[in-house]
């Protein structure tokens, strides 16, 4: 039975956008939504951790669970999914810290 997803985009390959446009729609940039059974959410799904690059993907469907719906990520993220006690919630890691660039010393 079909079900709606969501699969939202950051810094993919223009391919792999148009590949994902042929089953939902792109409603605002790097968001795709769609209504497509479990064969083709898997498909798109495998088409995208395949090609996310040094991008990232999230992909969120509907699951048999307490807050009804899964989540998979793909990619480097800040976000993390973590389970705690069978529900899903987020973790945020902290920012890399910038190594700040080399000094110069100036003869005199």
């Amino acid at each position: 039975m079909p079900s709606m997803i969501v699969l939202a985009t950051t810094a993919v390959p223009d391919h792999l956008r148009g590949a994902l446009s042929r089953w939902t729609i792109e409603v605002v940039p790097g968001i795709f939504v769609g209504t497509v059974s479990a064969r083709v959410r898997d498909e798109l799904w495998d088409a995208t951790t395949a090609t996310v690059g040094d991008g990232a993907a999230v992909l969120i469907h509907p699951a048999d669970n307490e807050q009804g719906f899964a989540l998979q990520t793909a990619g480097s993220r800040r976000r993390e999914p973590t389970d705690f006690d069978g529900l899903t919630l987020i973790r945020m890691r902290a920012a890399k810290a910038s190594t700040p660039a080399k000094e110069t010393q100036r003869e005199g």
